[in-house]
């Protein structure tokens, strides 16, 4: 019988699929595994779930060449893994899209309410007893309905995002490599910009790129200064693709007047500054964090899993999207 290395717990629904058909072990650690574990796992399993935390490098590929089918990541992202690497050893890589858009872009639109209209700051003013009644100015925020929404990185996420801003009434602005069809640029009321522009303009500014060599700091400090002083900078994305410690001087000067981010460029360590501030919301990267969409990904991970251990191609296999 095949046998299954899950790096860890993932939900029930993909790992009852896989119990069906092949010896599954799950991580028993509440930690990430080191590489010295994930080199075992690798010599060991004909196939490997990962994390995206979990780097999965020619170390861990070479391990696994003589019995390693598959590497099916978790994630939509699969930067933690030597594709290429994996390709010229014949293990196949698979990834989980499309599944996660919609509850990402909910959870983009959430972070852009929460840190203009201050929530978490006054969620923790009334917790802590201080609330002494309606005062005129107490935790004044900024509106966001009407405003301008810049969004880097137009694809299905990017899009998502940009079709709630339909409902606040918001002019969006995106930059990307390429523009959109004609079509979905009218269907979301979106008109393609330079990505200074963009920067420039806009008072919310969501950031949904992957994170590739062109995309690290993409976000750096010189462009952290074209952002206008009353903007807010989310990001559901990925940490590298923000300069961190140029992001924390901006925010603690108030050259920006916050930002509200799911991830960071070392996760899991932040910028210890980031802390202190009151004008950014952190979030564990809680991006597709909701029941429907990990049961989702749990149930891709799985298939991927039964199609190349039957001797099939899996059905998301990253090798295809490069």
């Amino acid at each position: 019988m095949a046998k299954v290395f899950v790096t860890y717990k993932i939900p029930d629904m993909g790992l009852n699929l896989l119990k069906e058909k092949f010896e599954v072990i799950i991580n028993p650690y509440d930690r990430l595994l080191t590489k010295d574990e994930l080199i075992k796992a690798a010599s060991n399993f004909d196939a490997l779930i990962t994390m995206l935390a979990d780097t999965i490098d020619k170390d861990v590929l070479e391990s696994g060449k003589d019995r390693l089918k598959i590497v099916a990541n978790y994630a939509v992202g699969y930067n933690n893994i030597d594709f290429e690497k994996a390709k010229e050893l014949g293990i196949y890589v698979t990834n989980t899209p499309g599944v996660l858009t919609e509850t990402t872009a909910d959870l983009a639109w959430a972070l852009m309410l929460a840190i203009s209209r201050r929530i978490v700051e006054s969620d923790a003013f009334t917790r802590s007893g201080k609330f002494e009644g309606w005062k005129p100015e107490l935790f004044l925020g900024n509106d966001v309905y009407g405003k301008i929404l810049g969004i880097i990185g137009f694809g299905n996420i990017g899009q998502a995002v940009a079709r709630r801003a339909i409902g606040f009434n918001m002019k969006v602005y995106y930059y990307q490599r390429h523009k959109v069809a004609p079509e979905i640029e009218k269907s979301l009321h979106a008109t393609y910009l330079s990505l200074e522009e963009v920067l420039t303009k806009s008072d919310f500014i969501s950031l949904h790129v992957p994170l590739t060599k062109e995309t690290y700091h993409l976000i750096d400090n010189k462009r952290l200064s074209l952002i206008k002083k009353t903007a807010y900078l989310i990001n559901t994305a990925r940490g590298p693709v923000i300069d961190e410690k140029a992001l924390c001087q901006k925010l603690k000067n108030n050259e920006i007047a916050g930002a509200a981010l799911d991830v960071y460029e070392n996760e899991p360590i932040i910028c210890e500054d980031l802390f202190k501030l009151n004008n950014v919301i952190l979030t564990p990267h809680i991006g597709s964090a909701s029941y429907e969409t990990r049961s989702k990904m749990s149930l891709m991970v799985a298939k991927d899993v039964i199609q190349s251990l039957n001797g099939e191609k899996p059905d998301h296999l990253v090798w295809e999207k490069n």
